[in-house]
């Protein structure tokens, strides 16, 4: 992949109305860096998810600050806004049936030293905070962060 911007859309006959099927994902910077991107895609696709729409891209520490704003007043904040923004970041949309939970099962526990064999986390995570990718933890946060990075298109 190059560091150039890109975007798979949706085609217009192929819209999804159920978000239960659809998850939202990102590939974080440590593990772009490091060259993961894509093995951590592949087994994304091996086990069953359809990549509806991805692009490659790196957020300012005030987008970063956004998507995170929940956190806003958590002590990390500023740390993961620095983090988020220091280099490509991958993010997509995903659909398979039971989306979320299945996602979630496979990128495994978000500390990679109490991640399951075979995750994608106890596989490429370097830390707690470097865990190498973002999974979405409910169909309603799914749908908002996917239309952040995707705003404007079709895929929710």
């Amino acid at each position: 992949m190059s560091d150039s911007e890109y975007s798979l859309p949706l085609p217009p006959n192929q819209k999804h109305s159920m978000t239960t099927n659809r998850t939202f994902t990102m590939i974080k910077p440590d593990a772009v860096v490091a060259g993961n991107s894509g093995a951590i895609i592949k087994m994304i696709e091996e086990a069953g998810f359809r990549i509806v729409a991805i692009k490659k891209t790196q957020l300012t520490t005030d987008r970063a600050g956004q998507f995170y704003a929940v956190h806003s007043e958590r002590p990390f904040y500023n740390d993961l806004r620095t983090y988020m923004s220091s280099g490509s970041i991958i993010p997509m949309i995903l659909e398979k049936d039971n989306a979320v939970a299945d996602f979630r099962k496979l990128i495994g526990a978000t500390n990679p030293a109490q991640a399951e064999e075979g995750t994608i986390r106890k596989l490429y995570a370097k830390s707690i905070e470097a865990n190498a990718i973002h999974g979405s933890d409910s169909d309603e946060n799914a749908q908002i962060e996917g239309s952040f990075f995707f705003a404007g298109t079709d895929e929710f």
